[in-house]
Protein backbone atom coordinates (compact mmCIF):
# COMPACT_ATOMS: atom_id res chain seq x y z
CA UNK A 1 0.00 0.00 0.00
CA UNK A 2 1.44 3.39 -0.97
CA UNK A 3 0.85 6.73 0.70
CA UNK A 4 -1.63 7.51 -2.07
CA UNK A 5 -3.73 4.50 -1.00
CA UNK A 6 -4.62 5.74 2.48
CA UNK A 7 -5.23 8.85 4.53
CA UNK A 8 -3.36 9.84 7.68
CA UNK A 9 -6.27 8.49 9.78
CA UNK A 10 -5.96 5.07 8.10
CA UNK A 11 -9.06 5.44 5.92
CA UNK A 12 -9.01 4.94 2.15
CA UNK A 13 -7.66 7.70 -0.05
CA UNK A 14 -10.15 9.79 -1.96
CA UNK A 15 -10.02 9.76 -5.74
CA UNK A 16 -10.46 13.41 -6.67
CA UNK A 17 -11.09 12.53 -10.30
CA UNK A 18 -14.05 10.32 -9.40
CA UNK A 19 -17.65 11.52 -9.23
CA UNK A 20 -17.28 11.90 -5.44
CA UNK A 21 -18.15 15.40 -4.26
CA UNK A 22 -18.39 17.02 -0.88
CA UNK A 23 -21.71 17.72 0.83
CA UNK A 24 -23.68 20.84 -0.06
CA UNK A 25 -22.53 22.46 3.21
CA UNK A 26 -18.99 22.60 1.88
CA UNK A 27 -17.87 25.57 -0.13
CA UNK A 28 -17.01 25.36 -3.82
CA UNK A 29 -13.23 25.43 -4.32
CA UNK A 30 -12.05 27.94 -6.92
CA UNK A 31 -8.54 28.17 -8.31
CA UNK A 32 -7.46 31.31 -10.18
CA UNK A 33 -4.46 30.86 -12.49
CA UNK A 34 -2.26 33.36 -14.31
CA UNK A 35 1.41 33.38 -15.30
CA UNK A 36 3.37 34.56 -12.24
CA UNK A 37 0.64 34.63 -9.56
CA UNK A 38 1.42 38.27 -8.86
CA UNK A 39 -1.35 40.47 -10.29
CA UNK A 40 -4.36 38.93 -12.05
CA UNK A 41 -4.93 35.67 -10.17
CA UNK A 42 -4.03 37.29 -6.84
CA UNK A 43 -6.55 40.09 -7.49
CA UNK A 44 -9.28 37.50 -8.15
CA UNK A 45 -8.31 35.62 -4.99
CA UNK A 46 -8.37 38.88 -2.98
CA UNK A 47 -11.84 39.77 -4.28
CA UNK A 48 -13.44 36.41 -3.38
CA UNK A 49 -11.43 35.56 -0.25
CA UNK A 50 -14.19 36.73 2.12
CA UNK A 51 -17.05 35.09 0.21
CA UNK A 52 -18.48 32.28 2.36
CA UNK A 53 -19.72 30.41 -0.72
CA UNK A 54 -16.19 29.69 -1.90
CA UNK A 55 -12.75 28.59 -0.85
CA UNK A 56 -10.29 30.37 -3.11
CA UNK A 57 -6.65 29.98 -4.01
CA UNK A 58 -4.43 31.23 -6.79
CA UNK A 59 -1.33 30.01 -8.61
CA UNK A 60 0.83 30.69 -11.64
CA UNK A 61 1.92 28.43 -14.49
CA UNK A 62 5.47 29.85 -14.69
CA UNK A 63 8.28 28.15 -12.75
CA UNK A 64 9.04 31.52 -11.09
CA UNK A 65 5.43 32.05 -9.92
CA UNK A 66 4.99 33.12 -6.29
CA UNK A 67 2.75 30.05 -5.89
CA UNK A 68 3.53 27.61 -8.71
CA UNK A 69 0.65 25.52 -10.03
CA UNK A 70 0.85 21.95 -8.74
CA UNK A 71 -1.03 18.71 -9.23
CA UNK A 72 -2.29 19.01 -5.64
CA UNK A 73 -3.78 22.46 -6.26
CA UNK A 74 -5.59 21.21 -9.36
CA UNK A 75 -6.94 18.20 -7.46
CA UNK A 76 -8.09 20.51 -4.67
CA UNK A 77 -10.07 22.73 -7.07
CA UNK A 78 -13.66 22.18 -8.19
CA UNK A 79 -13.31 24.88 -10.86
CA UNK A 80 -10.31 26.55 -12.45
CA UNK A 81 -10.34 30.04 -13.93
CA UNK A 82 -7.43 30.97 -16.19
CA UNK A 83 -6.71 34.60 -16.94
CA UNK A 84 -5.83 34.42 -20.64
CA UNK A 85 -5.60 31.46 -22.99
CA UNK A 86 -5.27 33.77 -25.99
CA UNK A 87 -2.37 35.80 -24.59
CA UNK A 88 -0.63 33.34 -22.26
CA UNK A 89 -1.89 29.83 -23.12
CA UNK A 90 -2.78 29.13 -19.48
CA UNK A 91 -5.32 26.39 -20.21
CA UNK A 92 -3.03 24.75 -22.77
CA UNK A 93 -0.15 24.69 -20.29
CA UNK A 94 -2.35 23.15 -17.60
CA UNK A 95 -3.57 20.41 -19.94
CA UNK A 96 -0.03 19.71 -21.20
CA UNK A 97 1.49 19.47 -17.72
CA UNK A 98 -1.40 17.66 -16.03
CA UNK A 99 -3.24 15.66 -18.73
CA UNK A 100 -4.63 13.17 -16.21
CA UNK A 101 -6.48 15.85 -14.21
CA UNK A 102 -9.92 16.74 -15.48
CA UNK A 103 -11.25 19.95 -13.97
CA UNK A 104 -13.64 22.47 -15.53
CA UNK A 105 -11.47 25.32 -16.85
CA UNK A 106 -12.89 28.72 -17.80
CA UNK A 107 -10.86 31.28 -19.73
CA UNK A 108 -11.53 34.83 -18.51
CA UNK A 109 -9.50 36.47 -21.31
CA UNK A 110 -7.97 39.16 -19.07
CA UNK A 111 -4.75 40.68 -20.39
CA UNK A 112 -1.71 41.21 -18.19
CA UNK A 113 -1.85 45.03 -18.21
CA UNK A 114 -2.48 46.13 -14.62
CA UNK A 115 -0.85 45.65 -11.21
CA UNK A 116 -2.58 43.73 -8.43
CA UNK A 117 -5.69 45.49 -7.17
CA UNK A 118 -5.73 48.20 -9.86
CA UNK A 119 -9.30 49.50 -10.29
CA UNK A 120 -9.35 48.59 -14.02
CA UNK A 121 -8.17 45.05 -13.25
CA UNK A 122 -10.75 44.71 -10.47
CA UNK A 123 -13.49 45.82 -12.90
CA UNK A 124 -12.34 43.30 -15.53
CA UNK A 125 -12.14 40.42 -13.05
CA UNK A 126 -15.58 41.15 -11.60
CA UNK A 127 -17.15 41.54 -15.06
CA UNK A 128 -15.65 38.29 -16.38
CA UNK A 129 -16.40 36.21 -13.26
CA UNK A 130 -19.97 37.48 -12.68
CA UNK A 131 -21.65 35.13 -15.20
CA UNK A 132 -19.87 32.13 -13.67
CA UNK A 133 -19.85 32.70 -9.91
CA UNK A 134 -21.62 36.01 -9.36
CA UNK A 135 -20.17 39.04 -7.62
CA UNK A 136 -18.29 38.48 -4.36
CA UNK A 137 -20.49 38.43 -1.28
CA UNK A 138 -19.17 39.71 1.99
CA UNK A 139 -20.08 37.77 5.14
CA UNK A 140 -22.85 39.28 7.26
CA UNK A 141 -21.59 41.41 10.11
CA UNK A 142 -21.14 39.51 13.35
CA UNK A 143 -22.51 40.55 16.70
CA UNK A 144 -21.16 43.84 17.86
CA UNK A 145 -19.00 43.80 20.94
CA UNK A 146 -20.16 45.96 23.82
CA UNK A 147 -17.94 48.95 24.46
CA UNK A 148 -16.09 48.95 27.75
CA UNK A 149 -16.49 51.99 29.91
Amino acid sequence: MSLADSRADGGPALDYNSSWRRTSLDRLRLLFVCTANVDRSRTAEDLYAGDLRYEVRSAGVAPFATVPLTRELLLWADRVFVMSEREDRHETLIKMRFPEIDRPVTDLDIEDRWPRGHPDLVRQVLKKLAPHIGPPQKPPPGPRKAKRR
